[in-house]
């Protein structure tokens, strides 16, 4: 996929949905950690650690070949961002709690997606060379994800009104700019496309899986409420792929389309399972609460 316009408009593409991710915060949602010390770090170790060792697992397991078993441990390494807020919303989980962790993650994750995209290309790419994310390269990714951000949240402290006015807009945009990254890479790649599905799309469905019932049923078990864990499961099993996809695509970066493509094939699979995730927790939780209120009459 080498497409100038594709390439040139991917950095821009991935602003618009950072830009966005910053309107919707202040300083005081990096603080709100200390307000959910557990449900924030047992989602964020899920979330930085356990989750991408997990996706190893998989890819390994599933035999995905290199550059797509690379591409997914990507994925897994990238956080997440408006559209886990907006499913979050949507499903009665702890939007606040999202938007921390996303705050977090995404600083985070100017460390520790290299860190995982390297352990990656040295596990399944032995000769890669020089085709993980080196030191000199940080910088790139650090003013990719963080630059928007910042200056969201610029406009956000100077000019709430005017970040109020933008943030839904900002917001839909964002879920166009995700769709139509998505769909460009899916339409370079067309000629391979049923090959790459067969490849990757087992795994990518079966990580995508795991990682929101981890990020539901870990914080349940260590004592953090229904809201708090649904939050930390969207937030862990929705990744933001246009980040993925930037840096796979990007001639400074990756710049490979073959890495590209579990981010988006991931995107693709993860609207549907989150709408059945969110739909069979809102269940569980109701029949839970109709049992309980049962017995309070007896």
């Amino acid at each position: 996929m080498n497409s100038p316009l594709v390439l040139g408009s991917l950095p821009y593409a991935l602003g618009v949905v950072m830009f966005g991710l910053g309107l919707s915060l202040t300083w005081a949602d990096f603080r709100r950690v200390g307000q959910y010390p557990k449900a924030a770090v047992v989602a964020l170790v899920c979330q930085v650690v356990v989750l991408p060792g997990v996706c190893f697992g998989v890819v390994w397991g599933l035999g995905v070949p290199g550059e797509l078993a690379v591409g997914l441990v990507l994925v897994a390494a990238s956080p997440g961002g408006p559209t886990a807020n907006l499913f979050s919303h949507l499903f009665g989980g702890n939007v606040a709690l999202n938007i921390t962790l996303t705050a977090v993650n995404s600083v985070l994750i100017v460390v520790t997606l290299p860190i995982w995209v390297n352990l990656a290309v040295g596990f399944f790419l032995p000769g890669g060379g020089s085709l993980g994310l080196q030191v000199d390269k940080l910088q790139q990714v650090f003013l990719m994800v963080l630059g928007p951000v910042a200056v969201g949240m610029v406009v956000r402290g100077v000019g709430p009104r005017v970040a109020a006015g933008l943030k839904v807009p900002v917001r839909v945009l964002s879920v166009v700019v995700l769709v139509a990254v998505i769909f460009a890479v899916l339409y370079g790649e067309r000629g391979n496309l049923a090959g790459y599905f067969v490849l990757v799309g087992g795994a990518a469905l079966v990580f995508n899986v795991v990682s929101l019932l981890v990020g539901y049923g870990v914080p349940r078990l260590t004592g953090v409420d229904h809201a708090a864990a649904t939050a930390a499961g969207f937030e862990i099993g929705i990744h933001n792929t246009a980040l993925a996809i930037t840096v796979a695509l990007s001639p400074g970066l990756l710049d490979s389309a073959e890495i590209a493509i579990p981010g988006a094939v991931y995107g693709v699979i993860m609207f549907f399972t989150a709408a059945v995730f969110g739909w069979v927790i809102t269940r569980g939780q109701s029949s839970a609460s109709s049992l309980s209120a049962r017995w309070a009459k007896r």
